[in-house]
């Protein structure tokens, strides 16, 4: 329970005492944009990792070199825990952006962040705004800008895959990017598994 208690402590302090931080990026994306863009990268990488030590989870990543540094991608991944995007979010090499579902734009102070790290809230129920959404993403890929998405569209409970949205790949379609395909296991079981508490062990990327 402590490491439940540490996690949800320092999250929410970095939240508050970084707002003072984006503030200064956003006056500097004017006239430095890609460096801003990647100092924002690096310090939501830093909290992340943070975080992972804090929870106890033991990363085991695979295939870091099979990631093109050259160019903007897809990153499609299974999805298994909240705790997903905190691990893989940790390693991405480039700029990248998640798809994210819509309620996600109403949590206090994290919503910034992920606009700031162009990540895009999908709303499931409208077609023609998740197609905007989905042009939009395709915009960011062409500008170099990767993206991430989850394409059973939520965590599966039961360990297995799940039917894939027909959407989820006009991303690469449209845009003739890669697709990187990531396999994740043991999240599940550091957070959602053992619950109210986070449980420290393997996680295989």
């Amino acid at each position: 329970m402590l490491r439940t208690i540490a996690a949800v402590l320092f999250v929410a302090l970095f939240l508050i005492f970084s707002l003072p931080v984006q503030g200064v990026l956003w006056l500097l994306g004017f006239r430095f944009k890609e460096k801003t863009d990647m100092i924002s990268l690096r310090i939501v990488q830093w909290a992340f990792k943070v975080v992972i030590f804090i929870s106890g989870a033991k990363p085991d990543i695979k295939g870091l070199e099979n990631i093109p540094k050259d160019r903007a991608v897809l990153f499609i991944a299974n999805h298994q825990s909240f705790f997903d995007v905190i691990i893989t979010y940790s390693l991405m090499p480039n700029l990248t952006g998640f798809i994210s579902k819509k309620e996600h734009r109403k949590i206090p102070l994290l919503h910034i962040w992920m606009g700031r790290l162009y990540c895009l809230f999908l709303d499931r129920d409208d077609i023609r705004a998740g197609l905007k959404t989905i042009l939009k993403a395709v915009d960011y890929v062409n500008s170099g800008i990767s993206m991430f998405i989850f394409p059973e569209g939520s965590r599966s409970k039961d360990k297995v895959f799940h039917e894939f949205h027909g959407g989820s790949f006009k991303i690469a379609t449209k845009s003739g990017c890669p697709i990187v395909p990531i396999a994740i296991t043991g999240t599940d079981d550091v957070m959602e598994n053992s619950l109210p508490a986070l449980k420290k062990g393997p996680v295989s990327i």
